[in-house]
């Protein structure tokens, strides 16, 4: 949750509000389902943002490394 509070700029009220409305379009029983998806695509994501950190890290000289 502070993950999308940080990156949208989300207040608390705000993000109640989008709970409510998602609660409401999907109902119940799909939340969880949905919840999963979004920490599996955010998990993926950062996965990848490590893996290209990684290559460039591999690409650079080593002077380069030690700044």
């Amino acid at each position: 949750m502070g993950f999308l509070c940080g990156v949208f700029n989300l207040g608390g009220s705000e993000v109640m509000l989008i709970l409510v409305v998602t609660l409401f379009l999907f109902g119940g029983k799909k939340l969880p389902e949905l919840a999963r998806g979004l920490g599996q695509g955010i998990r993926e994501f950062k996965s990848a943002q490590d893996g290209v950190k990684e290559e460039i890290k591999k690409q650079m000289s080593p002077e380069e490394k030690e700044d």
